[in-house]
């Protein structure tokens, strides 16, 4: 079968077939994209160092891609509260991340909006970086560990976004392979009981982390139930970084014209307008509240794809 979306955006070559998915696509397939190209970014530097006879390069650049346990060495590199959420080292600490990611995030979209999808991710980062530090800084078990431990990885992220769609929806049912049918409420609790119960062993840090971005995806999904949108500084903060790498902030603004016309077409216009969007909000709120009283089964395929429609725009 042919993908009439895939071919056009890949006609023009490999490398401007990425380009045009990274900006059509949604949230998701930019943050799986950002996660995928900042290993093999981390990869093919590692093979250059290599080649010139240097080794341990992962070693090398780790403090300035890693979030530190130590709160002052994290004054010196403030940035990697951020990047260490998209770096991974391992192929298969990569792999697993991005399946989860592409899985629950797929998921997320039918609930919650790409902006929140984005900023969720971020925002459990952070959580999932802050507990890190405090628990490393409070518990006398990493006393002799926080002077050199970084962490690294998205699954505090992923961790997020599991658990805001849990908490959203704990009926909803997904098939795991071996295992059946099982309700997102139980597959979250079993995840995160893994984690509690990983503290001791070798990778402590990362299970707390996992466990502080859990805890940002119940905040999240809590709050925003009761009206506050906790991820909606990260946005506006994120709509003003890309901003600056749009072509359109750098360009001239064209002077303001004046048109005469018949003005009453004009507000016909404007009045189809907005009473085509005020039935698309309708729709939307109708369909959303039948999916809190009801469930996702109960909504009809047209109703699935409006509600998806509405999470991109």
């Amino acid at each position: 079968m042919y993908n009439r979306a895939y071919g056009s955006n890949f006609s023009g070559g490999i490398w401007n077939g990425i380009k045009n998915s990274f900006k059509q696509g949604t949230a998701l397939t930019r943050l799986i994209y950002i996660n995928i190209g900042v290993f093999l970014v981390i990869k093919l530097l590692e093979v250059f160092f290599v080649l010139a006879g240097q080794r341990g390069f992962e070693q090398l650049l780790l403090p300035y891609v890693g979030v530190p346990a130590l709160p002052e060495r994290l004054l010196y590199t403030p940035w990697t509260i951020i990047t260490y959420m998209f770096t991974q080292f391992g192929f298969l600490h990569l792999l697993f991340n991005m399946l989860w990611l592409y899985w629950f995030g797929s998921l997320f979209l039918y609930f919650f909006s790409a902006k929140h999808l984005r900023g969720l991710y971020v925002l459990g980062g952070i959580c999932g970086g802050l507990l890190y530090m405090v628990a490393y800084n409070v518990f006398p078990l990493f006393s002799s560990q926080v002077a050199g431990a970084t962490l690294v990885g998205a699954s505090a992220s992923v961790l997020a976004i599991v658990a805001a769609t849990a908490y959203r929806e704990p009926n909803y049912r997904v098939q795991l392979f071996l295992f059946g049918a099982i309700r997102l409420k139980y597959l979250a609790l079993i995840v995160i009981g893994i984690d509690v119960l990983s503290i001791t062993s070798s990778n402590a840090g990362g299970h707390i982390a996992h466990l502080g971005g859990a805890l940002a995806g119940l905040w999240f999904a809590a709050s925003l139930s009761k009206g506050t949108d906790l991820t909606s500084w990260i946005n506006w903060i994120l709509d003003g970084f890309t901003s600056l790498f749009q072509k359109k902030t750098w360009k001239r603004k064209p002077k303001m014209k004046v048109h005469y016309g018949n003005s009453a077409t004009g507000r016909e216009k404007d009045y189809d307008y907005n009473a085509h969007k005020k039935a698309q909000s309708d729709e939307v709120d109708r369909i959303l509240e039948k999916l809190k009283k009801s469930g996702y089964d109960s909504l009809t395929t047209e109703e699935k794809k409006s509600l998806f429609d509405a999470s991109k725009r």
